[in-house]
């Protein structure tokens, strides 16, 4: 199979270069004839032919590149598919149920806050101050620091548990996971995501009105991240007289930066998030979103709103954050918890917006590691290597 596959390949290889090279000199010789008593005007319009034989050229052999990319691919994916991988979602060998328990409606419910963080103990210190401010407190704080330092000193007046352990976000997250077991809904925030005082009453109310409720997200209403990111005073000002009253809808996944979920749920899939997903984890939310979806349904809670502010500093480098925008969509079409065409719009958009932005790019954003960490991604899939842990070969 491989010595065929190869075989076709480079036979497609051929045939295109062939048909570039002859429709190339054809209109080279075309130029020639036609302007040949022409001088000056010969000089230009076979000028214009080069560039126009040229950029032709060009287009055929992306084109067969492109092939060969697609080829590649789907090898790729027949191969994780015969192993066993592709289309499975691993339950660590678990019968599931078709529904997992929704709890007692009649009490209210436990709700553990968990904040995996590094590196920015002040703003670290300031979401766990703000927790103070929710008009329904929580009944368990948890914080996830690679080291004591990273949220040295703990605010006045909080005493959060706080885990010790391995820095990466999906790592920091089970080890929040595993230290709520007695709680029925355990909420993740990024250090830097700002809830408004109702956030966590709203998000309870919807566990309670609806069983089948087994992930929710709210209402993001200024994201940093798109941007150069914005101060507390920013977050305070976007939340005044915000009354929560947009309406709830279903959505795919929840988003990483405020996201909930009933334990009860992920207890009976036994799910964890995934730690081949290093560092920043991008696309753990989808990851995890998608396999708990099996219990239930995910919600957008339109009365829950926050600001995300997107704080640049303790992130990974654009190279690494460039090769996560390749390896890790592909690793969750392997596995099954993320739908392929999402992925392959997802990766073209990137792509995209990264060669285009530069030449001239944004401050706050390393484009061009981006674009070096995509082409090495591509690499890597050519060569059959690629898988999301590769970043920490990285700069």
């Amino acid at each position: 199979m491989d010595i065929l596959y190869k075989y076709v390949v480079y036979a497609c290889m051929l045939a295109e270069y062939r048909q570039i090279a002859k429709g190339y000199l054809a209109m080279t010789a075309v130029v020639l004839l036609k302007n040949g008593t022409r001088k000056l005007g010969s000089v230009r319009s076979h000028l214009a032919f080069e560039v126009a034989g040229l950029a032709g050229a060009a287009l055929g052999f992306v084109w067969v590149y492109g092939l060969l990319a697609g080829i590649t691919l789907i090898d790729w994916f027949h191969r994780l598919r015969d192993a066993g991988g592709l289309g499975t979602i691993s339950s660590g060998g678990m019968g599931l149920p078709a529904a997992a328990p929704a709890g007692d409606r009649r009490r209210p419910l436990r709700i553990a806050v968990g904040i995996a963080t590094a590196g920015r103990p002040a703003i670290a210190r300031e979401t766990l101050r703000r927790l103070r401010r929710q008009t329904r407190h929580p009944d368990i704080v948890v914080a996830a620091v690679p080291t004591l330092a990273d949220l040295d000193p703990v605010p006045d007046g909080e005493e959060p548990l706080v885990l010790v352990g391995d820095r990466g976000l999906t790592r920091q997250r089970n080890a929040i996971l595993a230290a709520v077991d007695d709680a029925d809904l355990v909420c993740f925030f990024d250090d830097d995501f700002v809830p408004a005082d109702t956030y966590l009453e709203s998000i309870e109310a919807a566990f309670l009105a609806k069983p089948g409720l087994v992930g929710a997200t709210g209402v993001v209403v200024a994201d940093g991240i798109t941007g150069a990111g914005y101060a507390i005073e920013d977050a305070e000002r976007f939340l005044d007289g915000r009354n929560g009253a947009a309406a709830s809808i279903p959505v795919y996944n929840a988003y990483g930066c405020n996201m909930t979920f009933r334990v009860s749920a992920i207890r009976a899939g036994g799910l964890e998030f995934d730690e081949a997903l290093p560092a920043y984890g991008w696309l753990e939310d989808v990851d995890f979103s998608r396999r708990i979806a099996r219990f239930g349904h995910l919600e957008r809670v339109g009365p829950a709103v926050g600001v995300h502010l997107g704080v640049k500093g303790g992130r990974q480098s654009g190279r690494r954050f460039g090769y996560s925008q390749i390896a890790n969509p592909l690793y969750l079409v392997g596995k099954g918890s993320f739908a392929w065409p999402r992925a392959v719009w997802l990766m073209a958009r990137n792509i995209a917006m990264n060669v285009a932005r530069s030449l001239r790019p944004e401050p706050h954003i390393d484009r061009r590691g981006r674009v070096a960490g995509n082409i090495s991604a591509l690499a890597d899939l050519v060569c059959g290597r690629l898988h999301p842990t590769r970043i920490v070969r990285l700069p």
